[in-house]
C-alpha cells in the first residue's frame, strides 16, 4: 500500500467533494435494510458513513436519535447535550437529530447560533453537570464525504459495548420496521416545544482552562504561537482562548469550508483532516520557523498534532512520552498511573516506570480510559494516533474523552517552563531511555482472513524468538483483561501486534524496536510471515 502521487500536495479541485450532491443524497437516498453495509454499526467510536453510499442518511440518524432518546430516558438522564463539527453531513444530521429528541420529550442543550462543538467540550459539559449525556455528530478526520455519530454517556466518554451494542440493535430494528416507533417533528415546533435550550458552550470550557493548564505562564512567555484551526469545531475556541487569555496566538483555517480545499492530502491522495499526519499537515509544518511552537487538530478537536521549529510535526507517541514525563514532575499526581494502548511506544512504559508510576496497557480505544479516569486510577490516557487526556490541576476529571486543545496548550506550557520545545524535551527521552523506532504496515484482508486474526491465541504463535530475542510475553488480553481483538508479541527490545480494521478490507502491524531500523523491519518481515501462515490455515 505505497504512497500515493498527491500525498503532501494541496488537494486539487478535481478532488473536492461535490457538497451540493452530499447533501441532497442525505435527503433523498434511502438504505437497504438487506444490505449490511447500509445498516447501523457502532465501531469505537460511533456509527459513521456517507450519505451518498447510502450508509449516513437521513432515516440513520432518525433511528440513531430514537435510540438514543429512549436510551436515555430508560437511564434517568436529565439533559442531554449535542454537538457538532464542520463536516457538511453534520449539519443536516444536526438538525434531524434536534427535531427527534423534541419530539421524545428530552431536555437537549445544542450550541447557540448552531455553532460547531468540538468532541471534548461536550465530555467537558457533561461532566461539570449532574446526570447528563450527549452526542457528538463527527466522523473525527474521516474525509469531507463523511458523516458521523456517537453517544457520550453521563461519565462523559465514549459509551463502552454494552451501551452501543443497545443503541445498535434499536436502531436498526426501526431501520427494518420503516422507522415504525420514530418520534420526531419539525424544527420549528420542536423550538416551541420548550425541549431545546440554546447554551453557551464556549465560556464555560475556555474559562475553566486555568485549572488543569497553566495560561498564567504561557501568558507571560509571550511565546509566538501558530494555531491552525484546520477548518474545524474549535475555531472559536481558538478565538476565545487568545482573546480571554491575552495570547500572542496567530489563527488561520478558521472558516468553515466543507470541502476542506485548503488541506494537503493524506498518504493514500484522500482528503482527511488527520493532525497526526506529515502529508494532510504539509502546510503547518512548512511555516514551522514562524512560530515558536504550533499546532493543529483533526475537525472535531478531539486530537492533537503538535509542531515544533526543532523537528517539525511530532510523532504522536513522541509527545505522549513527553507529556507524561512533564505531568509527572510538574503536578501533584502521586499514587495515579498511566493508561496507554497496547499499540502505543515503549518509550511511554521507560518514562512511566522511570518516575515510579504504573502503566495501564489497555486495547485500542479510548473508552478503555474513561473507568480509570473517573476511578482515578489514571491521571493520563493516551493513544497512539495523537488522542489523549489528563486530570485537572487538583486530581479532579476534566474530560473522558480526547481533547486534542488542551494536549496543544500543554505543548505550549512545556517550552514555556523548560524553555524546550517537546522535540527537544523527547531529545532528552532518547539520551536516557534509547530511541525507539516505531511503524505501521497496512496489507490487504478478506472478512475470513481478519476473522482469523481477530480470535488469535497465544498458541497459534509457534517460535520462541523475535527479530534474534527471546520472546517475553504473547499478549490477546489488555491489562483489564478485555480482547484486544488482535495479538501482541513482547521481547526485550521490540515488539510487534496484528490488529484487523474494523471499517476496512486490511489489517495493521504495528511495531516498535529500540535497536534500529532494520530491527524495526526484521519484526515487520516476521509478523506478516505469522499473518501469512495464519492464512494459509484458512
Amino acid at each position: 500500500m505505497g504512497l500515493n502521487s498527491l500525498a503532501g500536495k494541496k488537494a486539487p479541485k478535481e478532488i473536492l467533494e461535490n457538497i451540493a450532491q452530499l447533501v441532497s443524497d442525505y435527503y433523498v437516498k434511502i438504505p437497504d435494510v438487506n444490505n449490511p453495509l447500509h445498516l447501523v454499526s457502532f465501531g469505537t467510536s460511533g456509527h459513521r458513513g456517507s450519505a451518498s453510499k447510502n450508509s449516513f442518511n437521513e432515516e440513520h440518524i432518525m433511528a440513531m436519535a430514537q435510540a438514543v432518546a429512549e436510551f436515555h430516558k430508560k437511564s434517568g438522564h436529565e439533559a442531554l447535550f449535542v454537538g457538532m463539527d464542520t463536516h457538511a453531513l453534520s449539519t443536516p444530521a444536526h438538525r434531524t437529530t434536534l427535531e427527534v429528541l423534541a419530539a421524545n420529550g428530552v431536555k437537549t442543550y445544542f450550541a447557540k447560533d448552531f455553532e460547531y462543538t468540538p468532541t471534548p467540550v461536550i465530555s467537558h459539559a457533561i461532566l461539570t453537570h449532574k446526570n447528563c449525556d450527549g452526542i457528538v455528530i463527527t466522523p473525527s478526520h474521516n474525509p469531507p464525504s463523511d458523516g458521523g455519530f456517537k453517544y457520550n454517556f453521563s461519565d462523559g466518554g465514549p459509551s463502552d459495548e454494552s451501551i452501543t451494542k443497545v443503541l445498535e440493535q434499536r436502531a436498526n430494528e426501526l431501520l427494518k420496521n420503516d422507522l415504525d416507533g420514530l418520534k420526531i417533528m419539525d424544527l420549528e415546533d420542536a423550538f416551541k416545544s420548550g425541549f431545546l435550550i440554546e447554551y453557551d458552550f464556549i465560556t464555560p470550557y475556555v474559562d475553566d482552562l486555568v485549572n488543569v493548564i497553566d495560561m498564567d505562564l504561557i501568558k507571560k512567555s509571550n511565546l509566538k504561537i501558530g494555531a491552525d484551526a484546520m477548518g474545524g469545531s474549535g475555531m472559536a475556541y481558538y478565538k476565545a482562548i487568545k482573546q480571554k487569555y491575552n495570547l500572542n496566538m496567530e489563527i488561520f483555517n478558521d472558516i468553515a469550508d466543507f470541502t476542506f480545499s485548503f488541506m494537503h492530502c493524506d498518504k493514500d491522495g484522500k482528503i482527511r483532516m488527520d493532525c497526526s499526519s506529515s502529508y494532510a499537515m504539509a502546510g503547518l509544518i512548512d511555516l514551522k520557523d514562524r512560530f515558536d511552537i504550533a499546532f493543529g487538530n483533526d475537525t472535531d478537536f478531539d486530537r492533537h498534532g503538535i509542531v515544533t521549529k526543532s523537528k517539525g510535526l511530532l510523532n504522536p507517541n513522541h509527545y505522549l512520552s513527553v507529556a507524561i514525563d512533564y505531568l509527572s514532575k510538574n503536578r501533584d499526581f502521586d499514587g495515579l498511573g498511566v493508561g496507554k494502548t497496547l499499540v502505543s511506544s515503549s518509550m511511554i512504559d521507560r518514562v512511566v516506570k522511570d518516575n515510579n508510576k504504573k502503566v495501564f496497557e489497555t486495547p485500542v480505544g479510548f473508552k478503555w480510559f474513561v473507568k480509570p479516569f473517573i476511578n482515578k486510577e489514571i491521571f493520563f490516557g493516551g493513544e497512539e494516533s495523537a488522542g489523549a487526556s489528563f486530570l485537572r490541576k487538583d486530581g479532579g476529571v476534566w474530560s473522558t474523552d480526547k481533547d486534542g486543545i488542551i494536549l496543544n496548550l500543554l505543548a505550549v506550557e512545556i517550552l514555556a517552563k523548560t524553555k524546550k520545545d517537546p522535540g527537544e524535551y523527547y531529545n532528552v527521552l532518547i539520551e536516557k531511555f534509547g530511541e525507539p523506532v516505531y511503524g505501521r504496515v497496512d496489507a490487504i484482508a478478506n472478512v475470513e482472513q481478519k476473522k482469523a486474526l481477530k480470535n488469535l491465541k497465544p498458541e497459534d504463535i509457534k517460535q520462541d524468538t523475535l527479530a534474534g530475542e527471546k520472546i517475553e510475553n504473547i499478549l490477546t488480553k489488555a491489562d483489564n483483561g478485555s480482547s484486544i481483538g488482535g495479538l501482541k508479541v513482547v521481547a526485550q527490545n521490540g515488539w510487534f501486534a496484528i490488529r484487523p480494521s474494523g471499517t476496512e478490507d486490511i489489517y495493521k502491524i504495528y511495531a516498535e524496536s529500540f535497536k534500529g531500523e532494520e530491527h524495526l523491519k526484521l519484526i515487520q518481515k516476521e509478523a506478516q510471515n505469522i499473518a501469512n501462515s495464519i492464512f494459509d490455515t484458512i
